[in-house]
């Protein structure tokens, strides 16, 4: 791989790199690696790097989504953090016609496998902590994959009612919402009642045996009403 290549690559990917064997690294697959005895592959790197893209995801999920419980957030990193996500973050930058393979890795179409493609995406991840340190990894990382992060949460599909609605005043900049509660009858057959306000507006209200069936249907009423609203 030359030079003009590897710049080529390094203007692709939005780093300068001032290490350009890091970036040479990043992108030597093993089977290349198998074939030219001088040469090592990039799995050191895709081991760093997948670490490095883990935090980074774990941090901006923990910030993005202060009422997410840890498995939510466990799952929205999931959702970033696999082979075929980080492969489409790879396909979109072109990564694959960069990549060293062996001829018969190269042959069998290596360039477009999802397994490569991430694995190549991480290493130079890793490649650009090493070069450039934590903080420019962390933006690097943010902003390659940045439709994956949006599409996060909207393709978890099982999210609870609170947790959308939740999401749904905050992408309508609208204050977090507010649960009034009050029950009704004997401690053994109790009815537990819910208003949700959202922006100091009764948005839904809800029934149930326990104060988080209430708030539930409340949440599902209220996303009904700020969806009318927005419509």
């Amino acid at each position: 791989m030359n030079e003009s290549t590897l710049r080529e690559c390094a203007e692709t990917v939005g780093h300068e790199f001032r290490d350009m064997s890091l970036l040479k690294l990043a992108l030597t697959h093993s089977s290349y690696a198998a074939e030219h005895d001088d040469e090592p592959s990039n799995e050191r790197l895709e081991f760093l790097g997948d670490a490095v893209v883990g935090l980074v995801l774990a941090d901006e999920m923990y910030r993005r989504h202060t009422t997410f419980d840890e498995g939510v957030l466990t799952d929205l990193r999931k959702s970033v953090v696999n082979a075929e996500a980080l492969a489409v973050a790879a396909r979109r930058l072109g990564l694959g016609r960069f990549i060293r393979l062996g001829r018969g890795e190269s042959a069998g179409g290596g360039a477009d496998k999802t397994s490569i493609l991430a694995n190549a995406f991480e290493a130079v991840i890793g490649a650009v902590f090493l070069d450039a340190g934590t903080q420019v990894a962390h933006q690097l990382s943010l902003r390659l994959l940045a439709p994956e992060i949006a599409g996060a949460v909207p393709g978890l599909k099982y999210l609870d009612p609170k947790t959308q609605l939740q999401e749904l005043a905050s992408e309508h900049e609208l204050p977090a919402p507010v649960y009034e509660l009050r029950d009704e009858g004997p401690d053994h057959d109790k009815v537990f009642f819910a208003d949700v306000l959202v922006g100091g507006r009764r948005r839904g209200s809800g029934s149930g045996r326990t104060k988080k069936a209430a708030e539930q249907q409340a949440a599902a009423e209220a996303i009904d009403s700020l969806r009318a609203n927005h419509a």
